[in-house]
């Protein structure tokens, strides 16, 4: 087991900092001297080793991310779809610490008091410092639209910089370019740091990607700022798409990545980028480094323990996976009464790599490895999902995972580079895109990586905005492959897709009421669904209608449905800002339809 290290620099950080508990002061006074400092390129290192350890994505933001959208349902959900949000029930506008910003200025300031270092170094040191910045605003942009726009460390006495308004989301967005345009260019492509915890430029390359496929699609989709209710002052949805398209032909020609792919391993490659103990640096451009000795996850104990929110996926999912041979699932007249086994066999080895099918096994509490069902008392719909979690049940009992998660992955580019190509012609990808991109994608899957010749009238059914086959495909791609990687709901709201999130949760086809069902293809029951009392036979996990928790899609058959009343509207592509903001600087103003 290996153990990822962070150096003391934000705990350094903080001593030039002073925070107090409202947004304004949440914004610091400097402490220390920069001469103190800043004294020669270890210094800097040092600081910027706190950026890593402050800001980093945690484990369970990139585990459990998904868990918000239409293809995984939970116990509850989040409170945002579940209850009538006000501004006062917001709480993330400072949460995520206003005072990394001004960490992050601090340095870019002083920086150059340090001694002894060649300008390429300082320009890799500006461009990391940048990144972070870039990787704040984005954050905060996705989340509340129109932000205050800082990039130099405010005073605690300059009320009007303290005290302005919100800066446009158009300006904030464009700022966020020029830093990730500098970061992509002076962050440093040496070896020594591909290894490491540290931003790279190929780190920058790729989450540049991310943004301007993310700003590019969202300016098309919305046709106001959501901030403002207003048209955008500008079209600049080409500018971000052009952007992205860069960015990835960057890194796709220069860089040292690909994908994962030996023909032997097609059943269990992809699922191995999330429960190994060791990054796979062919294909993973930024992760997580855990172990079971210091920096551990706990997605095994979470996606197994019962009292925990049972994250599912939903029948949406799986009408997503393709079969083997590239047929649509979803062509089949019959597809939504297949029974389990039947819709797990021949389908995309994504399927079977990221929920449990038939010839699942799992070492159990005597340490026996056995074919497993899935136990039905830790999923809501009967697919459990097994993507990021160790097939041991001791990691589910100590909560104690050492397998390494992934942040950004080479695949994420391919597929960014897909859509900015289509988006930019017309909805049209190109045969040679295509083969650059989706195929390689599918065959390492199993299937085959052919472009369709029509469009998949189940998808064009799904989503409202787009009826290109090629969009619609790459929106397929995007679920299967980037499934519970914290993407799912930026995707639904920058296609403006957000009525998805009230989707039903449906799960596997029931074929009638007290006839058991066997789930593994072991011969032997695992589930009966009845009206009013659960049966005794042994080992089958019985779910009681009477209970209120589940019903059928058809009363005494169909698709066991599981279901928590969400909420949508349209004002919901962002969040409030927080009245305890408001409050104290009116000039914030709110986001438009938040006038609560």
């Amino acid at each position: 087991m290996k153990k990822i290290i962070f150096l003391s620099g934000a705990a350094l950080a903080l001593t030039l900092a002073t925070a107090c508990d409202d947004f304004l002061t949440k914004i610091p006074e400097a402490k220390l001297d920069a001469e103190t400092f800043f004294s020669d390129e270890k210094s800097l290192e040092l600081y910027a080793n706190g950026f890593v350890e402050n800001m980093t994505p945690s484990a369970e933001t990139l585990y459990r991310g998904d868990v918000t959208t239409d293809l995984i349902a939970t116990r509850n959900s989040s409170t945002f779809l579940t209850t009538e949000w006000t501004s006062s029930s917001q709480t993330g506008w400072s949460y995520g610490n206003w005072h990394d910003l001004f960490d992050i200025n601090y340095f870019l300031v002083h920086m150059h008091e340090a001694e002894g270092v060649s300008e390429e170094s300082f320009r890799h040191w500006e461009g990391v410092a940048r990144f972070w910045r870039a990787w704040f605003y984005y954050d905060k942009v996705r989340t509340f639209g129109a932000v205050p726009w800082y990039d130099t460390p405010i005073d605690a006495e300059d009320e009007a910089q303290l005290y302005k308004a919100r800066d446009s989301r158009e300006f904030v967005m464009r700022k966020v370019l020029e830093d990730l345009n500098f970061a992509a260019a002076n962050c440093s492509a040496d070896s020594k740091w591909l290894t490491t915890a540290m931003i790279h430029k190929w780190i920058a390359l790729a989450f540049k990607a991310r943004v301007c496929l993310f700003e590019g699609t969202y300016r098309k989709y919305h046709s106001v700022d959501p901030s403002t209710g207003q048209p955008w002052t500008s079209d600049e949805s080409e500018t971000y798409l052009n952007a992205c398209v860069d960015a990835c032909e960057e890194l796709m020609n220069e860089g040292p990545y690909s994908l994962v792919n030996n023909p032997a391993d097609v059943e269990t490659q992809y699922r191995s980028l999330f429960v190994s103990d060791e990054l796979n640096r062919q294909e993973v451009i930024w992760g997580r480094e855990c172990s079971t000795a210091a920096t551990y996850n706990s997605a095994t104990w979470e996606f197994n323990n019962q009292n925990s929110q049972c994250w599912s996926g939903t029948q949406n999912l799986m009408y997503m996976y393709l079969n083997l041979d590239g047929s649509r699932y979803t062509d089949d007249p019959d597809y939504v009464e297949k029974d389990f086994i039947t819709e797990c066999t021949n389908r995309d080895y994504r399927m079977k790599q990221s929920i449990v099918t038939p010839g699942y096994m799992r070492t159990n509490e005597t340490g026996e490895t056995v074919l497993t069902a899935p136990d039905m008392s830790r999923t809501l719909t009967g697919y459990k999902i097994i993507k990021w979690i160790l097939d041991d049940y001791k990691y589910e009992v100590g909560a104690l995972g050492y397998n390494d998660l992934p942040i950004l992955r080479y695949a994420e580019v391919l597929l960014n580079y897909a859509e900015a190509k289509a988006e930019l012609n017309g909805g049209v990808l190109t045969g040679e895109v295509w083969d650059k991109t989706i195929r390689p994608l599918r065959e390492r899957a199993g299937v085959s990586g052919d472009q369709p010749a029509t469009v998949d009238s189940w998808l064009a059914s799904y989503y409202t905005t787009t009826k290109s086959r090629d969009l619609l495909e790459i929106r397929r791609e995007r679920a299967v492959e980037l499934l519970l990687e914290d993407l799912r709901y930026d995707d639904l709201m920058r296609w403006h897709e957000g009525e998805l999130v009230k989707a039903p949760w449906e799960g596997i086809y029931i074929p009638a009421l007290d006839e058991p069902i066997d789930l593994n293809g072991d011969g032997e029951p695992d589930l009966c669904v009845t009206q009013t009392q659960a049966g005794s036979l042994a080992d089958v996990y019985y779910i009681v209608l009477a209970d209120g928790t589940y019903t059928l899609t058809d009363g005494t058959s169909g698709r066991l449905q599981y279901d928590v009343k969400r909420n949508w509207s349209e004002k919901m592509y962002l969040h409030p800002i927080p009245r305890t903001a408001t409050s104290v600087n009116p000039a914030l103003g709110q986001n438009y339809g938040w006038d609560n």
